[in-house]
């Protein structure tokens, strides 16, 4: 007797785990898939942050339109607020407030709806944009807004009234829009977001067969070849 010249058993041709065969052919490597998948979250999050930043400017223009101003009065060595018990400063800090609650939820329901399988980058880069837009708006309503003080102090002359410049005291103002986004993606996630397959239920005690064409479940009843019976006892026939 020989041994065979081959192993009893042969992995089938399409196993991605096997060498290429032939000029050309490629290998499946999960790493690299894995490195793929990682770069384009990062090209993604990288591109919302660039847009959800540049978006600040129009945040700032309409701070800087709708915001009230706080009117001053030019003395002779001072400037006074004309009207001390006045709430326009809060007025300004609660406007640009609610200007970027609006403008968080509207940009984390953009890019829920065009970027729905994002991950934890885009939704990183949704947060840091929204906290450089903040930071935009502020600088545009403060750049474009009302003068330096003195200087308007000194171009109205004595007794006149002017405005102040456009100022975010409470700097709080500028978590607003991060978190908005934040809130309102994850809640978009949560109720509209993909579902991962759930699990198969797998007895106590029984074997674990992974999932595939041969191992697929079923309901049906295993067929059985035709059953040996023994001898049968015959009662006394008659005639006999």
């Amino acid at each position: 007797m020989t041994a065979p010249l081959t192993p009893p058993h042969q992995p089938p041709n399409d196993d991605p785990w096997q060498k290429p065969q032939g000029a050309g052919a490629t290998a499946y490597v999960p790493e690299a898939a894995d490195e793929t998948d990682t770069r384009t979250e990062l090209k993604q999050a990288v591109g919302v942050t660039l847009a959800v930043a540049l978006s600040g400017v129009l945040l700032g223009l309409l701070w800087l339109w709708l915001s009230p101003r706080v009117p001053l009065i030019a003395g002779d060595s001072a400037v006074f607020l004309k009207d001390t018990e006045g709430e326009e400063a809060i007025g300004a800090d609660g406007t640009f407030v609610l200007l970027a609650l609006g403008f968080g939820v509207v940009s984390a329901a953009l890019v829920f709806f065009f970027r729905r399988r994002g991950g934890v980058p885009l939704v990183v880069g949704l947060a840091l944009g929204g906290l450089l837009a903040s930071g935009l708006a502020w600088l545009v309503g403060w750049v474009l807004g009302p003068d330096d003080v003195v200087a308007q102090a000194r171009a109205v002359g004595q007794g006149a009234t002017f405005d102040a410049p456009l100022e975010l005291n409470a700097r709080g103002a500028l978590l607003a829009w991060p978190v908005a986004a934040m809130l309102v993606h994850l809640a978009l996630t949560a109720l509209f977001g993909p579902r991962d397959p759930e699990p198969e239920w797998v007895p106590f005690g029984a074997p674990y067969l992974p999932a595939g064409p041969d191992n697929a479940p079923t309901d049906a009843p295993r067929e059985t070849g035709p059953q040996e019976t023994g001898p049968q006892e015959t009662g006394p026939q008659d005639g006999r």
